[in-house]
């Protein structure tokens, strides 16, 4: 439509503005636009987390599940341009002169673009993390250690919103979304958020036939999507085309992260927390086939649900187990 064309042609402009006049900041912003990866939820924030204190870890993954679904929803009904395709596509500009917008290794991201995914994963996640931390300091009594809370308080909240801008304005930088995308996915970020608090997920209990309700349509929607979605083939360099985001292989990172549990002493916790994120970087290494739709599906899904079950349950075996070799030893 004409109002969609004018909100994307402006949104250009930004790109192009972000592109020309901050080019020295480049490396910063392609670390922040990795610092809000969802991908990171499952591989770093959540192991991390989840040792050290399980209640956060567990709600961390729950407000994962259901902001990604969230994403893939809304993706699916606003079906957004993204702008590095858009300006190759659209009529709007006359004889040809469509501006030049630069694409960086991280910028052919499949799917519809609105709203972000990176935008709305990262405030869920920080969100998380932040309230958690602050809750360690609510229990502060003494008026000193009010007023440590209250800068504490402030000190957070500053970090949450410097990093949510960062992440937005690193996914325009590299042409990935538009403005408006971003700024949907922070508020789409706080919707989940807020979806989760109201329906009280610890409490939540699903008769049968809900549960299979619920279980297709997730399973649904991005299979769903991705048959309508017409994959981009305005990349600069076809290798920098990312198979990893396409609907159904995000989502895979999700629905399988969703459960486990364990407690022990300081010592255990920070060796499986240092055991689980080393062990999940070695994943990285694992490349998945994509000549074959469906063994790269089935491939994704497994590895997928091999890293939760491996800061749930192996990396907690392995370190007890080696933890108890080591004090029979020196009793």
């Amino acid at each position: 439509s004409l109002k969609m064309d004018l909100l994307h042609s402006n949104g250009v402009l930004i790109i192009q503005h972000l592109q020309r006049d901050y080019r020295a900041y480049q490396d910063f912003l392609n670390f922040m636009s990795y610092v809000g990866d969802p991908r990171n939820i499952f591989s770093i924030y959540f192991p991390l987390w989840f040792q050290l204190n399980q209640v956060v870890g567990t709600k961390m993954i729950w407000v994962a599940v259901i902001g990604d679904w969230f994403n893939l929803i809304f993706k699916w009904i606003l079906f957004g341009h993204r702008p590095y395709w858009w300006v190759q596509e659209t009529m709007i500009y006359p004889n040809q002169s469509s501006p030049c917008l630069e694409q960086f290794p991280i910028t052919c991201e499949t799917g519809p673009g609105s709203p972000s995914g990176h935008a709305m994963g990262s405030s869920c996640v920080w969100y998380v993390m932040v309230t958690a931390a602050l809750s360690y300091t609510v229990r502060w009594k003494d008026k000193l250690a009010v007023t440590l809370h209250r800068l504490t308080w402030s000190f957070l909240w500053s970090i949450f919103w410097i990093i949510q801008i960062s992440v937005c304005i690193s996914r325009v930088f590299i042409a990935t979304h538009f403005p408006h995308q971003v700024i949907l996915g922070v508020f789409a970020g706080n919707a989940a958020i807020f979806f989760n608090i109201f329906r009280n997920l610890k409490k939540m209990k699903y008769e049968k036939r809900q549960k299979i309700f619920v279980s297709a349509a997730h399973l649904a929607a991005p299979v769903i999507m991705e048959y309508f979605l017409d994959y981009p083939d305005q990349c600069v360099h076809l290798k920098s085309i990312h198979s990893n985001t396409f609907p159904s292989s995000s989502y895979s990172w999700s629905i399988c992260c969703c459960k486990g549990k364990n407690s022990c002493k300081i010592s255990f916790r920070i060796l499986c927390v240092a055991a689980s994120l080393a062990t999940l970087q070695l994943y990285n290494f694992v490349k998945i086939p994509t000549h074959t739709e469906y063994l790269f599906y089935v491939l994704s899904f497994c590895k997928s649900a091999a890293m939760p079950l491996t800061v749930v349950a192996l990396v907690p075996y392995c370190v007890h187990s080696l933890m108890r070799t080591t004090e029979k030893k020196l009793n």
